[in-house]
C-alpha cells in the first residue's frame, strides 16, 4: 500500500520540478522509472496524465494574464488577439507532428539512453545559445510576431525526442531569434497550456479506457504533488535565469545525462 503512494508522491515531485526547466521532465520521469526499477511501460500513461498538474501552476501563478486575455478577445483587444495567435500558431506544428508520428514517439519513450545523449547534448546546445544569442526584444508575448511564434512552434517539435525538453527547445529557439530571457520563459510557459493539455488528452483517450482505480488514485496523487511543486519551481526559475541565465541548467543536464549513460552501462 505505501508504494502506490509513494511511486507516485516521487513521479510527481520529479514533473513538478522538471517540468518548466530547461532540462526534460519526460526524460527524468524515464530515468526516474529505470533508477529507482519501476515497469517503465507500466508509468508511461501516468507520466503523462499528471502533466496537468503542472499546467495547473501556470493558470494559477499567471490568472491574471490569462484572464486579461480572455477579457480582452471579448473586447477584440489587439494586443489579447496577438497574444492569442502567437500562442496557437506555435502550437500547431506540434498537433500536425503529433497526431502523424504519435506512435513513433511512444516507442522513444522506451529509450533511456537516447535520454542521456539528449540531455548531454542537448546542455551544450544552451551553452552555445547563451554565448552567441543577441537579445534584443523586450516586448512581452503578444509583441513576439507571428513568424517567430512559427519557427519557435517548429522548434519545440524537437521535444518529441525524450531528453531534450519542450521549455528548453521552446525557451532557446526563442532567444536564438532575439526574444529576452524572461520573454522567452513565460511563452513557454503559456505555451505548455495547450501543448501539454493535448498530449494529456490524446493518450487519455488512446489509453484510458484501461486505466483501472488505483491507476486513477494514482494519477490523482501525482497531479496534486506536480501541481504544488510547480507552483514554487516556476517562480524560482523565472527569478534565476533573470539574474544569471540558463548555464546552471546546462550543466546540470551535461552531468546528469553523462552520470546516467555511465549507471546505465553498468547494470
Amino acid at each position: 500500500m505505501a508504494d502506490d503512494i509513494i511511486t507516485p508522491v516521487i513521479l510527481g515531485i520529479v514533473e513538478g520540478v522538471t517540468e518548466y526547466l530547461p532540462v526534460s521532465s519526460t526524460g527524468h520521469l524515464i530515468l526516474a522509472t529505470e533508477l529507482l526499477g519501476y515497469d517503465a511501460q507500466k508509468w508511461a500513461l501516468f507520466n503523462i496524465a499528471i502533466q496537468p498538474g503542472a499546467i495547473l501552476a501556470i493558470v494559477v501563478l499567471y490568472w491574471r494574464t490569462f484572464w486579461d486575455v480572455f477579457q480582452g478577445l471579448l473586447k477584440w483587444d489587439d494586443t489579447a488577439i496577438a497574444f492569442t495567435r502567437n500562442l496557437l500558431l506555435a502550437f500547431f506544428p506540434a498537433v500536425v507532428l503529433g497526431l502523424a508520428f504519435g506512435d513513433q514517439i511512444e516507442i522513444l519513450l522506451e529509450n533511456a539512453v537516447l535520454v542521456c545523449w539528449s540531455l548531454i547534448i542537448g546542455g551544450f546546445a544552451i551553452l552555445i545559445v547563451e554565448r552567441l544569442a543577441r537579445m534584443t526584444e523586450q516586448g512581452g508575448v503578444a509583441d513576439v510576431g507571428i513568424k517567430k511564434s512559427i519557427m519557435i512552434g517548429l522548434v519545440q517539435c524537437l521535444a518529441m525526442v525524450p531528453g531534450v525538453s519542450r521549455s528548453g527547445a521552446t525557451i532557446l529557439g526563442a532567444m536564438a531569434m532575439g526574444v529576452n530571457r524572461k520573454t522567452a520563459a513565460e511563452f513557454s510557459f503559456f505555451l505548455a497550456v495547450p501543448t501539454l493539455t493535448g498530449a494529456t488528452a490524446l493518450q487519455l483517450y488512446k489509453h484510458g479506457g484501461a486505466m483501472t482505480t488505483a491507476d486513477m488514485q494514482a494519477i490523482a496523487i501525482g497531479f496534486i504533488v506536480s501541481f504544488l511543486v510547480a507552483l514554487v519551481v516556476v517562480k524560482a526559475f523565472v527569478a534565476v535565469v533573470s539574474r544569471i541565465g540558463f548555464a546552471p541548467f546546462a550543466w546540470y543536464r551535461i552531468v546528469a545525462g553523462a552520470a546516467a549513460l555511465i549507471w546505465l552501462g553498468m547494470k
